[in-house]
């Protein structure tokens, strides 16, 4: 198991562990809409859009789902080319951890340790459609982690 977070864990029980009990695939789909034609050599590149989301959940008091969900659509014009939606998942063990440091192991280290499987899946699924393998950019989980705590604290405040 690999460490998390700095030195003892919860209560003094040794050090935090962040175990992965499983990763898999919950939902994957690959549109080509306008095949044959999309297919043919194009002037320009097309604009390509893209999203990203970890949604974690709870499983139980040790266990939990982290979801990495990655939209990604290509463009020319009016015209799709291709979309992908990927919901790639994994099943971790985190123990002796504060219940504080719960999330952002969770939104980030978990998300870290799925990106590079759900990445190759989007490159293989692209291919596979009959375009160049879409091969994502490393991403900042901690800036999206703090982006997501910061609406999240915006959320609370209520006007007097």
């Amino acid at each position: 198991m690999a460490e998390a977070g700095n030195g003892e864990g919860a209560a003094g029980r040794g050090p935090a562990n962040l175990g992965v009990i499983a990763q898999y695939i919950k939902d994957l789909s690959f549109e080509n809409p306008g095949a044959p034609a999309t297919l043919q050599p194009r002037q320009k590149q097309p604009q390509l859009s893209i999203s990203i989301g970890v949604q974690p959940r709870q499983l139980s008091a040790t266990d939990h789902e982290v979801e990495l969900r990655i939209d990604a659509r290509a463009v020319d014009g009016e015209t799709v080319l291709f979309a992908i939606e990927l919901v790639y998942a994994g099943a971790f063990r985190l123990t002796n951890v504060r219940p504080e440091d719960v999330g952002p192991i969770t939104m980030v280290e978990c998300a870290r340790l799925l990106f590079p499987f759900a990445r190759q899946i989007l490159a293989d699924a692209s291919r596979n459609g009959g375009f160049p393998p879409l091969l994502l950019d490393p991403i900042d989980f901690v800036a999206m982690y703090r982006q997501r705590l910061a609406a999240e604290q915006g959320n609370q405040i209520r006007p007097a």
